[in-house]
């Protein structure tokens, strides 16, 4: 193996180590099935593995984001079909909070606000899901997507909106 060999595999197993989780998480919810996403992520690894460094490393993310995007909505037409997040994959996105409780009642949002999120439009879910489960920034929502930078920001605000009234509207509903 040469230099540029061996730099070039280094920077692969970079990106499969920074990257694979957020876009595993990120291809499930499309495709609804966890073998699936994994089977998209390695897609989208492969795919990295014939590109030159030089020519994506710049925008790296957006450009993983895209292309497992795309593989999984491809998969995900096939399918036809897109299932909720599972109990496994919200567990395994919480973060630890110091006692059982505040895990509990941060659990018991977790799941409420995902179980709001369905109700939006799907466009809406996956700029909510890019920026806040994978810390997308706009532009790299906007490069991902295909939607310009101030379509994202419409769509996030709109749907930051929806899910604050309807999280209001639930807790009013339940006070005695």
């Amino acid at each position: 193996m040469n230099i540029d060999e061996s730099r070039r595999a280094e920077w692969v197993r970079a990106a499969v180590e920074r990257f694979s989780g957020p876009l595993t998480r990120y291809a499930q919810v499309i495709t609804g099935d966890l073998e699936q996403a994994r089977d998209v992520v390695q897609d989208t690894f492969i795919r990295l593995c014939d590109e030159k460094p030089e020519r994506v490393d710049r925008f790296l993310a957006q450009w993983l984001f895209k292309v497992c995007r795309n593989r999984a909505l491809d998969v995900q037409r096939k399918q036809s079909r897109m299932k909720p997040l599972s109990q496994t994959g919200m567990d395994s996105q919480a973060c630890p909070d110091p006692s059982p409780a505040a895990q509990a009642e941060r659990r018991e949002t977790n799941d409420e606000v995902l179980r709001l999120l369905t109700r939006l439009p799907k466009s809406q879910q996956e700029v909510v899901r890019l920026k806040f489960q994978n810390g997308l920034s706009y532009r790299q929502i906007s490069e991902v997507t295909g939607f310009s930078v101030s379509n994202v920001g419409f769509l996030m605000h709109t749907a930051l909106k929806t899910l604050r009234q309807q999280m209001k509207s639930e807790t009013t509903m339940r006070m005695p």
